[in-house]
């Protein structure tokens, strides 16, 4: 596949640029520069065929991140076929523009112009001075007003090289998000997996600040994992609570969630983050890290305080790894496979009614002023989350201890305690 990377300065626009040619909010967009600081893939489809699009962070930016920005642009272009350079085309050049001007002359790759924020026609007649980058005739685009899209997609694919595309397995992607509390090792297990820094890791909390896709694939699964910003209780900036909020919506796009438990610090946000996702219907598994770290001699009272604390979510699966031994990393896609299709079982219709004559003979069934609650029949409406629709003769009657019982049935009999699912109670008359 054809791989396109954007570069710039910041708050040029980049990921805006990201956002609008991949047709979703993918990347989180600020005033502040230097948001994104990571690269970020994701797959354009247009009627001309795919290319695989990377984000990068702005360069020549002045601060802290600035060297390791740098290495993650310089290994990104090693295999681009093109660059799109985004210039902000309602500014002057700056001086950082031309330093990127040569830096791309330097790395040798195809580079086309994409003037950014031209929200009116009437700006492209100011675009004059872009030609003085020496890349050619500029792109004017509107991310904004969806402007200039259609031309600048015909621009990439015409400055693409032309060549045989490789067959590629049409196998849909099982998306996990990685999630969890700063600093509890998310973004060093996606480095340790994918086998290169991709994320930028740091002791300080709070060093990724937007949702990172990455695909892989594992025993002939496709797999996109997407590492997120830590969960902080309060976000401190405006950059911090947009990035919260994508690991939100990372969440419940995701087909199951890695919730990454740091074992040295666990507590009611990694609570509160299993219940969202089970509460969004996504399955959830554990992914206790930095194991190096526990003494082997301490490990099974580091698992019983861990279990303790964890009480509530002692019916997911859980996996001990280390990014730095890579212990378990292969088990955290088997496990998270067998989650998904846990997920998307169905149930026959015969075999769970079979099952309710059981359950219902071992219960004393709720009843309202001498009337007992019938359970007519049942079926499975929908899989991710499954969900169980009874059909009885007065849902009123169905209480929480029965509606937990049915619960706990189908977990243990039916084999889906490790996945959320649903009831569902409707009126029907007895025939």
């Amino acid at each position: 596949m054809h791989k396109v990377v954007i570069v710039g300065r910041p708050n040029v626009g980049k990921s805006s640029l990201f956002n609008r040619l991949l047709k979703k909010r993918s990347a989180v967009v600020a005033d502040t520069p230097g948001v994104t600081r990571d690269l970020k893939e994701g797959v354009v489809e247009t009627e001309t065929g795919r290319f695989l699009l990377v984000d990068t962070g702005g360069l020549w930016s002045g601060d802290r991140w600035e060297a390791k920005i740098r290495e993650k642009v310089d290994r990104a272009l090693e295999d681009a076929d093109l660059v799109l350079f985004a210039v902000d085309g309602r500014s002057e050049l700056t001086p950082q523009d031309l330093e990127v001007a040569e830096y791309l002359r330097r790395k040798g790759r195809p580079v086309l112009v994409v003037a950014t924020k031209v929200d009116d026609p009437k700006h492209e007649y100011y675009l004059g001075p872009l030609y003085a980058l020496g890349f050619g005739e500029p792109v004017p685009t509107s991310s904004e007003h969806n402007r200039g899209f259609d031309d600048l997609v015909e621009a990439i694919w015409a400055r693409l090289p032309v060549r045989a595309e490789e067959s590629e397995p049409e196998v849909a992607a099982i998306r996990l998000a990685i999630v969890g509390r700063p600093n509890a090792g998310k973004s060093s297990l996606l480095n340790a997996i994918l086998g290169e820094e991709r994320v930028i890791v740091s002791e300080e909390p709070g060093t990724t600040r937007d949702a990172i896709d990455a695909e892989v694939y594992v025993g002939g699964q496709r797999f996109v994992l997407v590492d997120t910003a830590g969960i902080r209780k309060r976000p401190e900036t405006l950059v911090e609570d947009l990035a919260i909020r994508r690991s939100f919506r990372a969440i419940e796009e995701a087909d199951v969630v890695l919730l990454v438990v740091d074992p040295f610090q666990v507590g009611d946000r990694e609570l509160k983050l299993a219940n969202h996702a089970l509460e969004k219907g996504k399955p959830v598994l554990l992914v206790v890290t930095k194991w190096d770290l526990v003494p082997k001699e301490e490990a099974p009272q580091v698992r019983k305080e861990l279990g303790l604390k964890l009480a509530h979510l002692a019916h997911l699966p859980r996996v001990y790894t280390s990014a730095v031994t890579r212990r378990n990393l292969e088990r955290i896609f088997s496990e998270a496979q067998r989650l998904h299709e846990l997920n998307h079982a169905r149930v026959e219709t015969s075999e769970l009614n079979r099952q309710l004559a059981l359950w219902t003979k071992r219960v004393q069934m709720p009843n309202f002023k001498g009337k007992p609650l019938k359970i007519l029949y049942a079926t499975q409406a929908e899989v991710a989350p499954p969900t169980f629709v009874f059909f009885v003769n007065h849902p009123e009657f169905v209480t929480r201890a029965f509606e937990n019982y049915l619960k706990n049935r189908i977990g243990e009999d039916l084999g889906l305690k490790e996945v959320p699912f649903r009831l569902v109670f409707r009126g029907r008359r007895e025939g």
